[in-house]
């Protein structure tokens, strides 16, 4: 049993975050008081889209980007798709995709599927990272071609935090003609971007990794990019997403995006120095560890570190009963007992791959938290251990030496 039942340490902010409290208090007269819809013509109605006016200033101000360029939607994976499926419609001629093996399933899966849908006739170049998780420049401006229609990158890696040169691959493919599209679901709010600077076309966002609520998401487009819609209906969004607003929860994401801007500093310092402390405390204190990712270039919210010969899903549920939340892998594939695709991209070895733990954290953690975690995951990895007949054969095999003889 926990030792410290009602106790809940959640470091799990990648998958998702709890709802700010200012942000829920920005929301909630919107939900009864103040109902109206924003499209009415009526003041009741009017005031309402005001604040959604305002909201969307906010989000604007923290991207570097024109209120005009944001769409609202329903989460980030919807974001993805439009950007993707609205290049292919817009460039009906050119029928190559470009992207990383180590994309988040809203993109993985949607090009996957594109490739078999369309009977192959859609190329994908799924381009391969190094074992720090990193992209090598020189293959990927190989794989840009006159038939590619949109490169799509993440931003951020959600399971390692690995961060990519998004301005300067956005700048090649620019070079090309070739429409660019990020996943920045994880880096938005956790390091600075400014879209005047960097030349992407298409910015994804969902609200729920920075402490707004569930279901509501953004995507940039900038002026002038080729634009489809994916959701056909009203004129909401300037006709370019049909479908009332979710009032509410635009109101609390642009509340979000306000608060993100004020603790960004907080985010890259004291945040980062956490993560530090907790990664180096549990790579000294348990043997057979290994850091996934870049050392440096990465949010500074993220760890991911794999603990040999155990399983993760293990890894987690000993976790909980200390009230410990963690991932094994993203929270859209741990349900799998295989290895994350990010792990086997990188290379990972297998009783590493399948020991691998995230660690992420946000502004609401606390050294002593940091604290209880140290004290507890060692003990936990050692026991575990005595279960895994890969320890005992990785330890049998740790004290014979290279002509056979056994060390002392």
């Amino acid at each position: 049993m926990s030792d410290s039942a009602d106790r809940v340490i959640y470091m799990d902010n990648n998958a998702t975050t709890r709802v700010a409290p200012e942000v829920l208090e920005e929301m909630l007269p919107y939900f009864s008081d103040y109902y109206g819809n924003p499209s009415s013509m009526h003041n009741f109605g009017g005031q309402v889209g005001r604040k959604v006016t305002e909201a969307r200033q906010k989000i604007a101000d923290l991207l570097g980007a024109s209120p005009d360029e944001l769409i609202f939607t329903s989460c980030g994976t919807e974001s993805d798709s439009t950007a993707i499926l609205s290049a292919i419609q817009s460039f009906p001629d050119k029928r190559h995709i470009v992207t990383t093996r180590v994309e988040h399933p809203a993109v993985k899966n949607l090009c996957e599927h594109l490739y078999s849908l369309t009977g192959h006739k859609h190329k994908v170049t799924q381009l391969p990272v190094e074992c720090d998780g990193t992209i090598d420049l020189g293959k990927y401006e190989e794989s840009l071609t006159e038939d590619t229609a949109i490169v799509s990158v993440m931003w951020a890696n959600n399971e390692t935090g690995v961060i990519f040169p998004i301005e300067q691959m956005a700048a090649m493919a620019k070079e090309r003609g070739i429409l660019f599209h990020t996943d920045a679901v994880q880096a938005v709010g956790k390091i600075p971007i400014n879209l005047k600077k960097v030349p992407v076309d298409f910015l994804s966002l969902s609200g729920h990794k920075l402490h707004a609520p569930k279901g509501i998401g953004v995507l940039y487009v900038r002026k002038g990019t080729p634009f489809a819609p994916f959701l056909i209906g009203g004129h909401q969004e300037h006709g370019r997403r049909g479908g009332t607003e979710n009032v509410t929860s635009v109101i609390g994401l642009g509340k979000a995006c306000e608060l993100a801007a004020l603790r960004m500093d907080e985010e890259n310092t004291r945040v980062k120095a956490l993560r530090d402390r907790l990664e180096e405390g549990l790579l000294a204190s348990i043997p057979h560890t290994l850091l996934n990712g870049h050392k440096t270039d990465r949010l500074p919210n993220t760890t991911n570190i794999s603990f040999e010969y155990v399983e993760g899903e293990a890894i987690l549920l000993h976790l909980d009963r200390f009230g410990i939340c963690a991932s094994s892998g993203s929270a859209c594939t741990s349900g799998s007992l295989e290895p994350s695709h990010v792990m086997r991209a990188m290379g990972v070895p297998f009783t590493a791959a399948h020991g691998s733990t995230r660690f992420s954290l946000s502004t609401y953690n606390t050294e002593e938290e940091i604290d209880f975690v140290l004290e507890h995951l060692p003990k936990i990895i050692a026991d575990l251990r005595t279960m895994s007949p890969f320890w005992e054969e990785a330890m049998k095999a740790e004290v014979v030496c290279g002509c056979n003889c056994k060390k002392n």
